[in-house]
């Protein structure tokens, strides 16, 4: 069971930053857009019905400052009723802190998870071959490609060679050809917050936690802020065939972001995310702690270079996107037997951290287990214009 307190949840600097939430509310049976200020949580829904529109604003940090809202609660109390095995369900609650955005995810962006999704292919989905194939790929094409620009020419030679070597993948023209792998995670309004389940599909027997930042960006191509994610990923699943890519990520409670969706403003920029850590652990109920960190620096392809691919001439999104960065991290400790890698069990949590955008805790359950989701657009809508907030 999950236990959330302010300290568990908000970056270093407190709140600081233009932090924006989003909280049940029972009496109204819907959402609250919702300001986390030092003396509370305050419903900004009269101005801002949706995060979406918020995001809009040409400045939604200064927006969210000005606005004073109406108080519904302390953070602490919230934060108290969100796990769903406690909740008292005529209480507030913590939702994601997204909810008309599309939900898009950006792929095999960094290099070890470049690897892993080369190991993962080779393997077919078999956990027992991949340390085998790990140190294969590694003696072929190495295991830094830090320093290797995607599209440039020196990557397009070492695709050329590793064509000649039968060493090629799907993955690797992705990670260092010159597009972009950019794709739909979940559908609008379907991701969990803070303190809620997270799902596996209950056949995944080899899946793992993909810790991300997450930007959100305007219907304009603004990036506005950022957020925590964990684009939740089955690996027997997308190891077996790239076509089963939406089986692998699209299941129900299979997103997390939170806790909090921080603007930007003097306080927190575009910059700060480029040089940001993030941290990973995962904690078991047989005793296994899995521990990492890595650097957005890492990544191979700039954050607005991953926007300007998702979003343009070519493709619009009226109601803006929010967009998992790709992981750093791709785990591999091993947790059963030597050489089986990790893989999750049922109730293992999962804290994400970095500290401008604080840590989004959740436990592992299948799909089938977490809370249905229930309430889509046309759902919010008709809630929104019942309480004539549109």
């Amino acid at each position: 069971m999950i236990t959330l307190t302010t300290k568990d949840v908000l970056p270093e600097d407190g709140t600081r930053g233009a932090l924006v939430g989003r909280v049940f509310l029972p009496e109204v049976g819907g959402p609250a857009v919702v300001a986390v200020r030092d003396d509370g949580v305050f419903d900004i829904s009269a101005q801002f019905p949706t995060v979406s529109a918020l995001c809009e604003d040409n400045d939604p940090a200064q927006a969210l400052h000005a606005i004073k809202g109406e108080r519904i609660g302390d953070l602490d109390t919230i934060l108290a009723n969100t796990p769903p095995d406690r909740r008292d369900p005529k209480k507030p609650w913590l939702l994601a802190p997204v909810d008309l955005q599309v939900l898009k995810a950006a792929g095999v962006t960094f290099a070890i998870s470049m690897l892993e999704r080369v190991i993962e292919e080779r393997a077919r989905g078999n956990p027992a071959s991949a340390d085998a194939i790990r140190k294969e790929v590694a003696r072929l094409v190495g295991d830094d490609f830090s320093k290797l620009k995607p599209g440039s020419a020196e990557a397009t030679r070492l695709k050329q060679v590793l064509i000649e070597q039968n060493a090629w993948s799907q993955y690797l023209e992705v990670g260092i050809g010159p597009d972009a792998e950019v794709f739909t995670k979940v559908p609008v309004l379907s991701a969990v917050g803070a303190g809620m389940d997270a799902g596996l599909h209950p056949k995944s027997t080899w899946n793992n936690p993909e810790p991300e930042v997450v930007l959100l960006v305007s219907s304009r191509g603004r990036i506005v802020g950022a957020a925590l994610g964990n684009d939740v990923n089955l690996r027997d699943f997308e190891g077996r065939s790239a076509l089963l890519l939406s089986k692998a990520k699209d299941n129900n409670a299979s997103c997390a972001i939170g806790p909090f969706l921080r603007l930007f403003d003097a306080s927190f920029s575009l910059d700060d995310v480029r040089r940001m850590h993030v941290g990973l652990m995962v904690k078991g109920q047989d005793g296994f702690v899995l521990e990492g960190h890595s650097s957005i620096s890492k990544i191979s392809r700039d954050p607005t270079d991953l926007v300007a691919q998702t979003i343009g001439p070519v493709h619009q999104y009226p109601d803006g996107f929010a967009l998992f960065l790709g992981t750093m991290f791709a785990p591999v400790k091993d947790r059963d037997a030597p050489g089986a890698g990790f893989t999750h069990k049922r109730d293992d949590i999962v804290t994400i951290d970095a500290p401008q955008l604080g840590k989004l805790t959740n436990r592992m359950r299948g799909s089938d287990e977490c809370e249905p989701w229930t309430m889509g657009v046309g759902a919010l809508m008709k809630n929104l214009a019942q309480r004539k907030l549109l």
